[in-house]
Order: structure tokens, then sequence, then C-alpha cells
């Protein structure tokens, strides 16, 4: 599979990028969104299926992890403004987003601000954040450590280059804006337009099933399918995953 590699300077930070190339003047792109630790190597065996199927594939290394640059700022509003703001860059009008993990939450706030950009949207394994402080308290013991979510996040990370390209300083931070309530990105799920799936895994995943039954009945057009592996349902579950996006996508 032959994907180019791009850089460009969005706003204050350069991002790295991979891309298939335009079959047609009317295709829908694919971006593939990887989670924390990782890079876009992560989605090469599905970019792999999207393009021989005549998709489009674009995926981006997030910022701070693989060819991309470290930055001083890892606000998760700035990952998925990264993705957008690439979108405008490479002049698209209409994709479909793919988004594991990290990558997941930064895909539904490109979904949640820039609707009518987003056709399809596929979101998997992404911890969900906090609605009220209330929340914060009764859950703290409940929500993964550090070394938790470093360890579900590094994971799904097969070659040693995107474990020396990340920076770490993003953990702990991470981990803070998770902790942290969020009720505006619940507000906002309603402004979601595009037909959304949803995918969790089993014992391993990281998706409280009572802020996702919240998060499906806010979505107005929402799919939830379950797995039985962990966090990372693309690599180990790889053939039930495509056999549950690739049609969705298609569609």
């Amino acid at each position: 599979m032959d994907l180019t590699v791009n850089r460009v300077a969005l706003g204050d930070v350069r991002i790295a990028y991979r891309d298939s190339g335009a079959r047609t003047a009317a295709d829908v792109p694919v971006i593939l969104v990887h989670g924390m630790g990782g890079d876009g190597h992560t989605w090469d065996r599905f970019a792999r299926t999207l393009v021989q199927a005549g998709r489009r594939v674009i995926i981006p290394d997030l910022r701070g992890h693989g060819r991309s640059a470290h930055t001083d700022s890892y606000r998760f509003d700035e990952f998925g403004a990264d993705v957008a703001k690439l979108s405008d860059h490479l002049g698209l009008t209409s994709v479909d987003l793919v988004g594991h993990s990290l990558g997941g939450y930064a895909v539904s706030c490109v979904a949640q601000e820039r609707p009518e950009l987003v056709r399809r949207l596929v979101i998997e394994e992404c911890p969900l954040p906090l609605q009220s402080g209330a929340e914060e308290l009764r859950l703290t013991r409940r929500f993964p450590t550090v070394p938790e979510l470093w360890h579900a996040t590094s994971s799904l990370v097969r070659h040693p280059r995107a474990v020396l390209a990340f920076d770490r300083s993003m953990t702990g931070t991470a981990l803070e804006q998770f902790r942290k309530p969020n009720p505006e990105w619940w507000d906002r799920l309603a402004d979601i337009s595009a037909p959304t799936l949803v995918l969790r895994g089993g014992p391993g995943g990281m998706v409280d099933p009572e802020k996702l039954a919240l998060m499906y009945a806010a979505i107005p057009d929402c799919t939830v399918t379950a797995f039985s592996c962990g966090h990372s349902i693309h690599r180990d579950r790889y053939r039930e995953f495509a056999a549950a996006v690739h049609p969705f996508l298609a569609a």
C-alpha cells in the first residue's frame, strides 16, 4: 500500500499525515485517527482494506505522536481541531471519521463542531468524559490510573518508532482531562448529525456502560456494537472490526 507522507503547519503545530490520494472528484475520504501512545501505522491493515475497496484514506499522526511535532499544549479539543484543520487544508467538504480511544474523542469533537463536514462517524473504545463534579467523586476509583492508561494505549504499538516519538508528557495531562467534568461535550452530542457507530470492548475495555447508554441516547443516529476483547478492537479482533465498520462506511 503506497501512501505518501506529507507534513503541514496547522496553526502552531506541524502535523504529519499519509494520503492515498483521491480516486474521483466525488470521493468521500476516510480519516483514520489513532489513540494515545501510538501513531497512524496502527491503521495500516484497515487502510489497505479501504484502499482496495476504492476509498481515499488519510491517516494523520496526532500532535505529539509519530512524525508530528511535539507542542506545549495537549488539550483534547486541540486534537480534534487539528483533524478539522487538516480537512480544510486538503479542501475536503465531506469526510468519514474513524477514531480509536483519544482519537475517538478527537473525531467526536469534529462531529460536534463541524457537523456539515462529517458524513459518517466511528468511535472505537473512547473513554467517555465525566459529566459533573458529583460524578467525579463517585467514579474516582473506577477510572484508570496513569499506568493503566499508558499500558492500554502503548499495547497497540507494534513498532518502536512510535514509542520513541511519543511525547510522554501528555499522559498525565490526558488523565487530568478525562477526570475533569466536561458537561459541554455531553451537551453537544445532540449536534452530531452523522450516523454514528460506537464500538465498545469487553473486559479490559475503557468505556463506562452507564455513560455509554447516555451517549447512545444523546446522539440522534447512533448504533453501539460490543466486542469481547479489550481496548484495541481493530488490532485484537480485526476481522470482526472490519466486518462491522467497512459496511457502515460503505453505506
